[in-house]
């Protein structure tokens, strides 16, 4: 476990304090439980962004092929 020094806004350690009395969780679990889900969909975001531009490669060159077959389909159809 690693010991971090931390500065968090006003508004944001007072809206922390209200939830952590009303909950009965320790800060330290309830900001570890946070960190850990905001990496989660950080995670999911960044394998989002990844896989609409791997798809966008993909259809591009699925297009490429797609005009190729059509090509050799009207040679085909030539002779």
């Amino acid at each position: 476990m690693k010991t971090i020094s931390l500065k968090i806004d006003d508004l944001i350690f007072e809206e922390t304090e209200n939830i952590l009395a009303k909950n009965k969780k320790p800060r330290n679990r309830y900001i570890n439980e946070a960190i850990d889900y905001y990496n989660k969909v950080q995670k999911r975001l960044n394998l989002e962004k990844r896989l609409k531009n791997e798809s966008n490669l993909i259809g591009k060159e699925s297009m490429k092929v797609l005009t190729e077959f059509e090509a050799i389909d009207y040679e085909v159809e030539a002779i």
